[in-house]
């Protein structure tokens, strides 16, 4: 059966799964395989080093699906900010309508430049309160992130399991659930919680399309759910990445009483990550990473993992609504 919500509605997706848009991994490779695969796949924006290349970008997903995709634009802390407004322009201009969003309260100005056309907003927020927050100022959807999830999950320290259904019940809009998914087990808990599908990162980059090295790819596989470390947490900006020799450095060095982010700007930089991701050389930098490595046992294609994660989801559902059945 199909797994019709407001998100596959709102997006004109089949399944109501989307990749999360991911540094130097949203290329059109992985967001046309996952597009054609059911889902709604999604270009990183500043993974390209202009708002031209992102216009090129953007042609080339084209030519590889002639299903929806989306383009992620997260305006990150940083003191040589890139042209935000002139990315957004960009997608625009190359016909994108649906984008995912996430970052600092300078977000809004990314909001006003994609209000200049009849767009869908995605949100990404780690609390409720930055959920309704969005909300209030009229984006189309939010992806809730559980403590579970790589990247940075917020200081609160809340996990998918009470964040998701906490949000449900505050934010009317709908929702996807973020953080720690990779399987039809989490698509049908996310669905019972109150969400309306799924953001999935770590899984996706663990499939054949993704664009990083086997190395990293096997990384994600022989790690289980204890494979990450938190960094960062002593700035006030956690963090949670794949554990490896580089990261457990990090989060030594952090440990010292007065340690800055310069103590460990050459471990965690994006250029060191870029040249882990394409040469497989872990000892380069650090590699994004949720919990959901405990359920990473393969590298399938996307069309296998959306098959296997429908597929799983319905088999649930019916075992479910067979015990349930009261003989006659």
């Amino acid at each position: 059966m199909p797994f019709k919500t407001r998100i596959t509605d709102m997006l004109g997706i089949q399944h109501p799964i989307v990749q999360g848009g991911m540094q130097s991994v949203g290329v059109a490779e992985l967001a046309a395989a996952v597009s054609n695969a059911g889902g709604l796949g999604i270009l990183t924006a500043l993974t390209q080093p202009s708002p031209q290349a992102l216009r090129d970008e953007i042609e080339r997903c084209k030519s590889m699906t002639d299903k929806p995709f989306g383009v992620n634009i997260t305006v990150f802390p940083t003191m040589n900010s890139p042209d935000y407004a002139a990315y957004a322009r960009a997608a625009l201009e190359g016909g994108v309508r649906i984008f995912e969003t996430a970052g600092t309260q300078a977000v809004a100005e990314v909001w006003a430049e994609l209000r200049k056309a009849d767009t869908c907003i995605i949100h990404k927020c780690t609390a409720v309160r930055h959920a309704v927050s969005a909300e209030k100022k009229g984006v189309q959807a939010i992806s809730i992130d559980g403590f579970e999830c790589a990247g940075h999950p917020g200081e609160d320290d809340i996990p998918g399991l009470i964040l998701i259904p906490c949000a449900a019940d505050k934010v009317k809009i709908p929702m996807l659930a973020s953080g720690g998914f990779g399987d039809g087990r989490g698509l049908v808990a996310a669905l019972t919680l109150g969400a309306e599908g799924v953001n999935m990162g770590t899984r996706f980059c663990a499939t054949v399309e993704a664009p990083i090295h086997p190395n990293v790819k096997q990384a994600y596989v022989d790690n289980d759910e204890r494979g990450t470390y938190l960094i960062f947490r002593s700035l006030k900006n956690t963090a949670r990445v794949g554990k490896s020799e580089v990261s457990a450095e990090v989060v030594r060095r952090l440990a010292e009483p007065g340690a800055t982010f310069a103590d460990v700007a050459e471990l965690v930089n994006g250029r060191a990550g870029k040249e882990l991701l394409d040469t497989g050389d872990l000892s380069k930098g650090v590699f994004w990473a949720s919990m959901v490595q405990g359920l990473i046992h393969d590298i399938p294609t996307c069309q296998q993992l959306m098959d296997r994660i429908i597929t799983e989801a319905e088999e649930i559902l019916d075992a479910r609504v067979a015990r349930m059945r009261i003989p006659a």
